[in-house]
């Protein structure tokens, strides 16, 4: 079993086996807190400070039956200890995490996640019935919003969902353009209905643009640069040269948006389509922006 799986239960445990979904997931942010090393990254949600990993995690516990889900509620069918599986300095911060907030309820933890971190509330749906006036400026105040035209590009190789979508939050990505040929992805959050749905809670439009992807059987044997750098040639003189409607309306929208990313897989930005995607945007007429990669 995953470790971070472990930690979830111990987390039930701790908190007599029954924890609605909300607190669940304040708790687990705090718990979180105390890691050097994190087994969870959250987001800025709808209530809050929030966990797509962990929730899918305790999904797939159900399905194992050691969790019950209700409408509301996390429920520990599991019997065994995990407590005892963590490392000490886990077991520790979760007893603490038990005796500090042992007695707070949904409410009351929404409310301390707020005001001590509030950058995880920019895209609550309730704040205004937890903050006062000042509390919800500085709220505000963590909300990034850039004014220059910029196309992005960002990978998501080596990172969580979550830390790739905090990566959008912080640039102020208006629309996240997916051109991937086949947007399928072992790799949780990355499929393209679990990526909308990501983006879409966090106030991301999301677009996949298929036509400008690469087949999969042309991706097979990539060893070196030198072999990458072999299927780029490709790309550009056989594949962009058709493209050139999609590409318009990339930089259509990139020019209304102002801040638009255009993803894929690898981190090596040299090792992936979407630099020289952006680089024929670049070139066409109307373009006078910055690009970056994240």
């Amino acid at each position: 079993m995953y470790y971070r799986r472990k930690i979830l239960l111990a987390l039930l445990r701790q908190f007599g086996g029954k924890l609605d979904k909300i607190s669940l997931q304040k708790l687990l942010f705090l718990f979180v807190r105390q890691q050097d090393k994190k087994s969870f990254y959250f987001v800025p949600y709808r209530f809050g400070c929030y966990s797509f990993q962990a929730n899918a995690d305790l999904k797939t516990l159900t399905k194992y039956n050691q969790t019950e889900e209700t409408e509301n509620d996390w429920i520990l069918v599991d019997e065994k200890d995990y407590c005892q599986e963590l490392n000490t300095k886990d077991t520790a911060a979760l007893r603490n995490i038990k005796v500090e907030f042992g007695d707070y309820d949904s409410r009351k933890l929404i409310e301390l996640t707020y005001k001590n971190f509030p950058f995880f509330a920019i895209n609550s749906t309730i704040a205004d019935k937890f903050l006062s006036k000042d509390e919800l400026l500085k709220v505000e105040s963590q909300r990034i919003r850039k004014t220059e035209t910029i196309l992005f590009t960002i990978g998501y190789e080596g990172i969580t969902l979550e830390q790739y979508i905090n990566k959008l939050i912080v640039n102020d990505i208006k629309v996240l353009c997916d051109v991937r040929k086949n947007p399928m992805s072992m790799k949780f959050g990355f499929s393209k209905s679990q990526l909308k749905n990501a983006c879409q809670g966090v106030g991301i439009e999301y677009k996949h643009i298929s036509t400008v992807g690469i087949e999969n059987d042309r991706r097979q044997e990539l060893n070196t640069q030198a072999d990458y750098d072999k299927l780029f040639v490709f790309y550009k003189e056989s594949i962009l040269p058709t493209r050139t409607m999609e590409q318009q309306e990339l930089l259509d929208l990139l020019i209304d948006k102002k801040r638009i990313a255009l993803t894929c897989f690898e981190a090596n930005v040299r090792q992936c389509h979407r630099k020289h995607l952006a680089d024929s945007i670049s070139v066409m007429k109307g373009f006078n922006y910055e690009i970056k990669h994240i």
